[in-house]
């Protein structure tokens, strides 16, 4: 329906991990280097996980080059049948967005980010009758609003929040699972802030990690290991299933980022 955005994951557009992944961008939960068997382990799980939810999981091959190529989330957004190619936000990465650009050619109206504007798939997150976007180290205003205007010709409208210096994008520290409902991290945004959910579940900040979920209405996939988090969220009345991530914590890569 035109203006609310449709959570159901029919497809994932993924990218295999790359060899040079020990490589990948990191700063914010790291505290050794990731190891690459272990990530890639990790990631058939999370195709798995996908796919015992009903999801075709489309994996293109590694891009050489590009240790941080399989978070392809933020190399585009859907919109109906538009794809908003962004310029990503950090240097080491601008080019990933181009081979996504390729293959989706065939089937969505490619718009192309204007130069200056920078912005991260990393920093939108769908909710009902809008998208949420983050304005922060990666995205930069001119991208915010390049995306709102077409989001706008959707009939979606935009809210733009400002992300903490403590957090890498706005789906780091946020989700919204289902119709009407958010999951977010306790300090990292306020409570007026998501004055328009009927309903949050706010998770302890120390687990804010799990903030970060893949829906499907009621049933939701959540990194291992938050189990404040996910007694949180088993009270809100979700199923979950559980993906270590342990590895891609490391380059402060969430759920979210390994697929768009």
């Amino acid at each position: 329906m035109p203006g609310t955005f449709d959570r159901t994951r029919g497809k994932a557009l993924t990218r295999e991990v790359s060899p040079e992944f020990v490589e990948a961008v990191s700063g914010f939960f790291n505290t050794r280097a990731p190891d690459f068997d272990a990530a890639r382990g990790a990631q058939e799980a999370y195709f798995a996980a996908l796919r015992a939810h009903g999801t075709e999981v489309v994996t293109l091959p590694v891009l050489t080059g590009y240790p941080d190529c399989s978070f392809t989330e933020d190399t585009a957004i859907i919109i109906d049948d538009k794809a908003v190619i962004p310029n990503l936000g950090h240097p080491s990465r601008d080019g990933e967005q181009d081979s996504i650009a390729e293959f989706l050619a065939d089937d969505f109206e490619i718009a192309r980010m204007p130069a200056g504007a920078t912005l991260d798939g990393g920093d939108v997150v769908f909710y009902d009758d809008r998208f949420l976007v983050g304005v922060s180290t990666r995205t930069n205003r001119e991208g915010a609003d390049f995306l709102a205007a077409h989001a706008n010709q959707a009939g979606i409208g935009t809210q733009l929040f400002d992300v903490p210096d403590t957090a890498l994008h706005l789906t780091t520290i946020c989700s919204s699972p289902r119709p009407g409902t958010m999951v977010a991290a306790e300090g990292q945004l306020k409570p007026e802030d998501l004055a328009f959910a009927e309903e949050v579940v706010w998770v302890p900040n120390e687990e804010g990690y799990a903030a970060n979920t893949i829906a499907y209405g009621d049933r939701i996939i959540i990194a291992d290991d938050y189990p404040k988090a996910r007694r949180l969220m088993l009270d809100a009345g979700f199923s979950i299933t559980t993906v270590d991530m342990t590895e891609f914590r490391e380059v402060d890569a969430s759920l979210t980022c390994l697929s768009v």
